[in-house]
């Protein structure tokens, strides 16, 4: 196995017979090694192949701050649903999932729990995806050794229903235009140049997708979170300012007000565009 890419000390990308890139992990398996050098077979625990090469450019980017436990878990947690539900789960899972896990994992050693609104929804409406995300929850507990709520067990399940079963098609006019007037938003406010390939922007797709749902579903959360809105705003003030104007276009326009639960959310994702961008054109400058 001959190193084509490094990701990270535990990952680094070969190529397969068909010359296709493979991403292969194991604990250390590229510390301390260059392009060219060759990886032992016998220290790598997991192959990931995914289809498109998009879709493989935005796993790589992901595993290069992800811890190897939570990548393992993820894995693991997707096998599991895998052999359960016995349906075709859409590869963007393995993406869309392990990302979810690795921030909430971070959040809760941070103390920043965020409360799911459509848990009484999930439990009622997909009781199996429900209970693979209870499951999930002991998986994360065993590789990780944090203890993640019930609500996290919701927010799991909601990946395996949209892994299974896409876009609602009767909602998915409305959720474009509503994606789009956001970004071109937060687009125009800094003045970014957002592209379709950033990390920073696919994750914020992904998470005004699950808004929108849940907006033109009429689902509110039912609980606020103001005391960490606060710490938000002081920490991110810019980032605010703009979700602020988000907020007040989509009051106008849809008569939906956001929490604050969903205000920091919205703070949190436009954080990370801005600095996304900026990183980059600092990278240029050199």
């Amino acid at each position: 196995m001959k190193i084509e890419k490094i990701l990270n000390n535990n990952a680094a990308v070969i190529l397969n017979k068909k010359g296709q890139e493979v991403v292969v992990m194991g604990r250390g398996i590229a510390f301390r090694k260059k392009v060219g050098d060759i990886i032992d077979r016998t220290a790598v625990n997991k192959v990931f192949t995914l289809n498109g090469n998009e879709m493989n450019d935005r796993f790589q980017e992901m595993l290069r701050d992800m811890p190897l436990e939570h990548m393992l878990a993820s894995e693991k947690i997707i096998s599991m649903a895998k052999n359960t539900l016995r349906a075709h789960l859409n590869n963007n899972i393995f993406i869309t999932l392990s990302d979810h896990i690795s921030t909430a994992i971070d959040r809760y050693e941070q103390d920043i729990p965020l409360h799911n609104p459509m848990l009484w929804d999930i439990k009622q409406f997909y009781p199996n995806e429900y209970a693979l995300g209870e499951k999930a929850l002991s998986i994360i507990k065993d590789e990780c050794g944090t203890q993640l709520t019930e609500d996290e067990a919701g927010f799991i399940a909601l990946h395996f229903v949209d892994a299974q079963l896409g876009e609602n098609m009767t909602n998915i006019n409305q959720i474009t235009q509503l994606i789009h007037e956001i970004i071109n938003i937060v687009k125009y406010h800094f003045k970014l140049n957002l592209p379709p390939d950033s990390l920073a922007y696919f994750r914020f797709i992904n998470h005004l997708k699950f808004f929108a749902q849940r907006m033109f579903g009429k689902r509110d959360y039912d609980e606020e979170d103001s005391s960490h809105l606060s710490v938000m705003i002081k920490q991110q003030e810019e980032a605010y300012n703009c979700a602020l104007l988000v907020t007040n276009f989509i009051h106008k326009k849809y008569d939906y007000r956001l929490s604050d639960t969903e205000m920091i959310y919205m703070i949190v994702h436009i954080a990370r565009i801005v600095k996304e961008d900026r990183n980059k054109k600092k990278g240029k400058q050199k």
